[in-house]
């Protein structure tokens, strides 16, 4: 089956391809972003398969559908950058990747949290310089601190486990409370108490309606003097400018970020070449307590190679008119 790829990079072209070898679907690779503007690049393409800045609004999935698209795969978990209304209204089937190696994320958060509170890309820029003074590069211990853990899915279960290894007591909060979370040590506390309560905070919940800016300047303002954001999920639940605000007063001891607001124009594509507008990005990247990563929690051989193994098959079992087991349920 004829199926367009979009957002492509030479690492989803090898693997991807490599994955399909069995199935032998014509993969079209593009390297845009899915946009009311690409979309026509797809004509002819039962599938479509996207990525989590691609652009799946209403107005794309009519240009889809009147091409003859029947399923939208994106190659993530998370899935709100598909409509998935018009989608079912359009007659479209939407599939995603349930599960691709959550160690993946999870450990990159630990790597970020760490980073951030040593001040560890510091140091390493400054030694490259040959500097090797240690003021302005204290940190803090973790073991003893109380980490708040906000989404105790998969992911935020195994970050929740790694910090219980560095001797931290680990409280979260989750609309649907997993035993096993509290069974490996973890406590479950209303949002209120964990932002009050928190030396750390890490993000790990999907974002929708309730969850956008579950960080904005009213719970910063309820956190301890200090405390270090973590977010490895989506850029949206954090409102970026009050972060901003929070970190120039010093009630936000650091930030660590893989994900950002507006990222769409920015990940994913080398820009160090041009004249950046985003004005927001440039002043959190001139924070010396702030770290910001492209959208690579997830990067690993292990969970790339099962992402697109999952896509490949999501789209044979389409084509063969089998049950999709990774499609989005309609409402």
């Amino acid at each position: 089956m004829r199926a367009a790829v979009f957002s492509t990079r030479r690492y989803d072209q090898s693997l991807l391809a490599r994955a399909n070898e069995a199935a032998g679907h014509e993969l079209v690779f593009i390297q845009d972003r899915l946009t009311v503007e690409t979309a026509a690049l797809a004509a002819g393409c039962r599938a479509v398969c996207v990525f989590v800045n691609d652009n799946v609004d209403a107005a794309v999935l009519e240009v889809l559908a009147r091409q003859g698209t029947g399923l939208v795969a994106t190659r993530s978990t998370g899935y709100n950058h598909v409509d998935c209304e018009a989608a079912a209204r359009l007659g479209v089937e939407v599939v995603r990747v349930t599960d691709y190696s959550p160690h993946s994320v999870a450990e990159f958060a630990v790597g970020l949290l760490l980073a951030v509170n040593r001040k560890i890309a510091r140091a390493s820029a400054r030694t490259r310089e040959g500097n090797f003074e240690l003021d302005g590069l204290m940190g803090f211990d973790l073991h003893g601190k109380t980490v708040g853990v906000i989404g105790t899915g998969k992911i935020g279960s195994i970050f929740a486990r790694i910090m219980l290894g560095f001797g931290c007591t680990v409280i979260g909060y989750d609309a649907f409370r997993r035993p096993e979370f509290e069974q490996m040590g973890g406590r479950y506390v209303e949002l209120a108490t964990l932002v009050e309560t928190a030396d750390v905070i890490s993000l790990h919940c999907p974002l929708n309606d309730d969850t956008r800016h579950i960080i904005d300047a009213g719970t910063l303002g309820k956190m301890k003097k200090g405390t270090v954001l973590v977010n490895t999920s989506r850029g949206g639940l954090v409102d970026t400018e009050a972060a901003t605000q929070a970190l120039k007063s010093g009630q936000l001891g650091g930030l660590a970020i893989d994900v950002y607001e507006q990222e769409a124009s920015l990940f994913f594509q080398d820009l160090s070449s041009t004249i950046i507008t985003d004005d927001v990005i440039q002043r959190l990247v001139s924070f010396p307590n702030v770290i910001v990563t492209g959208h690579q929690a997830f990067f690993t051989v292990e969970a790339i190679g099962q992402i697109m193994a999952t896509t490949i098959a999501s789209i044979s079992a389409f084509e063969r008119g089998e049950e999709l087991v990774n499609r989005i349920p309609r409402d």
